[in-house]
């Protein structure tokens, strides 16, 4: 596997459609779907790469003076639980930091509500992100959002 940072647009599109297209489950909203694939250009994206292509990426989208958020991050399902989010977020971070920034912040669904998103709670955790608040109605009803937080 293979980090790398993506400066061109086109390509961070192209990478961001054929993963978040490959994930369903977790991106299966078409209008949600295009807007992540169409807001990635301009971003500090990150991919990773396997023999067979792009296993997954991740962008950064500034949302204050001293703040990032991970906005997006997809991995290939049949790449899970194999350290290439763990190897993403860990560029991201180290961007973040060079570019300045003082808080990374991420949104999710709320634990509790979904089984592949209690996963995901799980792994934000594990990288030592903070729970920071609760919005019950920021997407809908059905899916309230966690915001967490770290430090840089």
């Amino acid at each position: 596997m293979r980090i790398r940072q993506i400066m061109e647009d086109g390509e961070k599109r192209a990478i961001a459609r054929t993963i978040l297209e490959a994930l369903p489950d977790w991106f299966g909203i078409e209008e949600a779907r295009e807007e992540y694939i169409r807001e990635a250009a301009g971003k500090y994206f990150f991919c990773a790469d396997e023999d067979d292509g792009p296993a997954g990426f991740l962008y950064l989208k500034q949302t204050g003076k001293d703040t990032a958020e991970l906005a997006v991050m997809g991995v290939r399902r049949e790449y899970h639980r194999r350290g290439i989010g763990r190897a993403l977020f860990a560029q991201a971070r180290e961007a973040a930091r060079r570019e300045g920034y003082s808080f990374l912040q991420v949104k999710t669904v709320q634990m509790g509500r979904y089984e592949d998103y209690d996963r995901t709670n799980l792994f934000y955790l594990s990288l030592g992100f903070k729970e920071f608040e609760v919005f019950p109605t920021l997407w809908d009803e059905s899916n309230p959002c966690q915001i967490y937080v770290m430090a840089l």
